[in-house]
Order: C-alpha cells, then structure tokens, then sequence
C-alpha cells in the first residue's frame, strides 16, 4: 500500500485558511490545508513542522538559508555541547560564516557562565604596544 499525498496550499491562499480556520486547533488546520499523509490502515499523519514552514515562507521568512548546512548535511543550531574529553567544537559552518581561515587566533575570556572569543588581530599579534598611543 503506497501513501498518499494531498496538495498543501501555500502562499496567499494559506494564509487566507488558516484565518478562516483560526478557531480549530493547530493540527486541524495542517490537515485542512493539505499538509497530512495517508498511510497503512488509512491512517492520518498530520505534518506540523512543513504547515508551519510554509506559514513562514507564506510571510515572507524563510528557515532555509543558503549554505546553511556543514559539509555533513547538518545544520548549524548555534548551540554546542561539552564532549567528554573536555572540548567544545565550533563546527565549521560557523566559522566560515565568519570568514575564518586555518591558523586565526582567538584570545580566550572566561566570565560568570560565559566564553568570549576575541579574535587576534593577525598584523599586531592582537597587542597593542602601550608605548605606541
């Protein structure tokens, strides 16, 4: 047995049903608006996270950016965990967003429950010589 798939309004036309279906509970108005599959036993998956996707893309925001994924396909989430060694790892999305290259240097600031990274500048060495001002 195959899934089957309505066509989801986008657009001006979503927005216009999802106005006119204010009253009716989120999932509802995903599924009356075509975002929901078929599958086994006829049943309903209603798909929230495409409905509200589209509601953005609909108002003109988009969650996709270009070049938004690192070279694994995932995608940056601006949040990163301590690893069990001990390191913290600033995936390259990040840093090419930045324009980094291999060799920047980074001043490290420990505060209350927070890292500052300042970048070295690569011409002074990130020093500047008192006797210079």
């Amino acid at each position: 047995m195959t899934e089957s798939t309505p066509t989801p309004l986008t657009g001006k036309a979503l927005l216009q049903k999802v106005k006119e279906l204010s009253h009716l509970p989120r999932r509802e108005k995903a599924r009356r608006c075509g975002y929901y599959t078929v599958g086994k036993n006829n049943q309903t998956r209603v798909n929230l996270a495409d409905f509200f996707e589209a509601l953005l893309e609909a108002k003109g925001t988009t969650l996709d950016a270009e070049g938004a994924k690192d070279g694994r396909g995932r995608e940056p989430t601006y949040r990163v965990s301590v690893h069990k060694n001990g390191q913290i790892v600033i995936g390259s999305t990040y840093t090419e967003k930045m324009g980094l290259k291999p060799g920047d240097e980074f001043e490290i600031k420990l505060g209350y429950k927070h890292i500052h990274l300042i970048q070295i500048d690569s011409d002074r060495n990130g020093f500047v010589d008192e006797d210079e001002e």
